[in-house]
């Protein structure tokens, strides 16, 4: 049986390589009933999750690691997060204007859905009162010039971090899978030239798992199937969820940025204000005196 929402760590205790492996079951399920979506498109959501669920290890403070693409194909925008407390999320927006043939539909790639544009890696630190130093929210924009995900972020980490990466992803309509290998900035006594032989090594061995192994086996046998003959050192495993970070207070907060000449119009058709969370459908209904309160009493109607 696959693993279920989980993310295993492991090294390489000969050279400096490292590796992580995570699959999503649960909280892909509790994403894709908020997305209900074509076949393809569902598969990429999933590709999106396990992707920021490998990125989130790279988490060192609070905070959250967002993996956004914008695009001019049917999907205008897809967007995965995770956060400190490995709670993940995901959003897919479809362009009203295009119409998918029923081949991109059943097996197009993330090139074909999105079109051209760009893909956005940021991560935000969250902000405490008892924090008193200065964390800068960082973003990395990635061309999105591979027809895979996973072609994208390798290019993105070869620019940005200057590690050779390699990825791999699968997804079906139960489990999301993300397979990451990384060479290391050399802290072993090693050989240059053997280090990367057993890079070589390591990642002709990773290149022979399948779409089937990632999805059906637990982490564990995947890796043992891969790297028997190889000293391989596994964590203990991250357990993720699904999670939305809405909130009564954040609509709140959004209420006040949108002006209050606009409150006034939406009093003045509806008297009251709904907002609904398009992450996890959640409603939030504010009447006329909640509105007028929060706005300090400078709502007219």
């Amino acid at each position: 049986m696959p693993s279920n929402d989980l993310l295993h760590r492991f090294l390489f205790d000969d050279c400096d390589v490292r590796g992580e492996i995570v699959t999503l079951s649960n909280s892909y399920s509790e994403v894709l009933s908020h997305n209900p979506h074509v076949p393809a498109i569902r598969r990429l959501l999933g590709e999106f999750l396990a992707a920021v669920g490998l990125l989130s290890s790279t988490l060192k403070f609070d905070g959250r690691i967002i993996l956004q693409a914008r695009g001019d194909g049917p999907i205008s925008t897809i967007m995965a997060e995770c956060n400190h407390h490995n709670s993940l999320r995901g959003i897919v927006r479809i362009n009203e204007d295009i119409e998918l043939t029923e081949e991109i539909a059943a097996h197009g790639n993330m090139q074909q859905l999105l079109g051209n544009g760009v893909l956005v890696i940021s991560v935000e630190p969250q902000r405490s009162e008892n924090f008193e130093g200065k964390l800068e929210r960082h973003q990395g924009i990635v061309p999105m010039d591979a027809e895979s995900l996973a072609g994208c972020l390798e290019h993105y980490f070869q620019q940005s971090e200057q590690l050779a990466t390699r990825l791999w992803f699968a997804a079906d309509d139960n489990s999301a899978t993300g397979f990451l290998i990384q060479a290391l900035p050399q802290q072993l006594n090693t050989n240059p030239d053997d280090n990367r032989d057993k890079w070589e090594t390591i990642i002709t061995l990773a290149e022979t798992i399948t779409r089937e192994e990632l999805l059906e086996l637990d982490h564990p046998t995947v890796l043992y199937r891969l790297f028997n003959e190889q000293p391989v050192r596994i964590f203990d495993p991250k357990k993720l969820h699904f999670a939305c970070s809405c909130s009564k207070e954040r609509c709140a907060s959004a209420l006040l940025t949108i002006g209050i000449e606009e409150v006034e119009e939406l009093l003045i058709e509806k008297g009251h204000i709904d907002i609904d969370c398009q992450f996890c459908n959640q409603h939030y209904h504010f009447a006329a005196d909640e509105v007028r309160k929060l706005l300090g009493g400078n709502v007219l109607h």
